[in-house]
């Protein structure tokens, strides 16, 4: 398998301690992963702003709040949901992505700290990224957004819960989602197609490291009948989802769910932008970001945000113009 991967990603798969995971040593691990991030203030271009919401069960939690420093209009917003197997993550450890967001997008980026499993496992987590999506529809005025245009992203966990998320907002009928970009999402709880049992230890997440995740995560739920939204790639209607735009290397596990997912996606008529990268395990760009291959990915899905964005202005515009 080693052979398989791109040489520029060599590197950080070299130097990842794969996880041990034990529910019992969990809270170690935040820590020590809390503890390597190193929190951006606000930016000559970003102002960063904390802010505490209340969720369903009266909980509080953390937003991170991206705005551009000089913003004098209305602007798209992005809720972007941490990646972590639903059991680790943070809501500033993706503090450069969400600066460089706002900036190449000209967008608002809230950013949700929402409750781990297995201490809250699902629905609270899914409950928490609802609780800030509505809250952003809610104070659009506060935020200087436009409620007409809101995305929702995030990677692998955060990918699982954003096409979650959208599901759900659909069936609520509240808010109106113009855009997902799911990347290399965690959303089937069955962990056995063909990508899963050919990734089964080491590139940073496999089989074994994402059957723990879906057991704390799902909870009682696990082996159960799982609601759609917990695992998205249970539902059998995906009409009326908004424009979506992944990737997934092809040494992830999630290869094969992925593609599964953009297929019945296409055929619901929901128009999607899909890439698959040889030789990239999961998390690849995150792990090697100076690679020339990286950086072209990460741009990639930065700019799909923005084009996110601007297909719903330009649809807005021609209704305009027709009137």
């Amino acid at each position: 398998m080693i052979k398989r991967v791109n040489p520029e990603f060599l590197a950080g798969l070299e130097s990842f301690t794969d996880f041990d995971f034990k529910v019992e040593h969990l809270e170690s691990m935040r820590e020590g992963m809390a503890q390597a991030v190193l929190p951006l203030t606000s930016t000559e271009t970003v102002n960063i702003i904390n802010k505490t919401i209340t969720g369903i069960d009266d909980n509080e939690i953390r937003v991170r709040i991206y705005k551009p420093a000089h913003q004098h209009q209305e602007l798209p917003v992005l809720l972007w949901i941490h990646g972590g197997g639903y059991v680790l993550g943070s809501i500033e450890e993706n503090d450069h992505l969400c600066v460089q967001v706002v900036e190449t997008a000209n967008c608002v980026v809230v950013s949700v700290d929402y409750r781990l499993a297995p201490e809250h496992p699902y629905p609270a987590p899914l409950e928490d990224c609802y609780s800030a999506l509505a809250w952003i529809a809610d104070n659009a005025a506060e935020l200087q957004i436009d409620k007409n245009r809101i995305g929702v992203a995030g990677a692998s966990a955060g990918g699982g819960l954003t096409a979650g998320l959208t599901l759900l907002a659909r069936d609520r009928e509240y808010p109106s989602i113009c855009f997902q970009m799911p990347l290399y999402p965690m959303i089937n709880d069955s962990n056995d197609t063909p990508s899963a049992n050919e990734i089964t230890e080491g590139m940073i997440w496999n089989q074994k490291t994402n059957d723990f995740g879906w057991k704390c995560y799902l909870g009682d739920l696990h082996g159960h009948d799982v609601p759609i939204y917990a695992a998205p790639a249970r539902a059998e209607d995906y009409r009326n989802l908004p424009y979506t735009y992944t990737c997934v290397g092809q040494l992830d596990p999630f290869r094969d769910e992925t593609i599964t997912y953009v297929s019945k996606l296409a055929q619901a008529g929901v128009d999607v932008e899909f890439h698959l990268y040889p030789g990239a395990y999961h998390g690849f760009e995150s792990l090697n970001p100076q690679s020339e291959l990286a950086q072209k990915v990460i741009k990639e899905y930065v700019n799909a945000i923005k084009v996110g964005f601007e297909r719903v202005k330009a649809t807005v515009d021609q209704v305009e113009e027709v009137k």
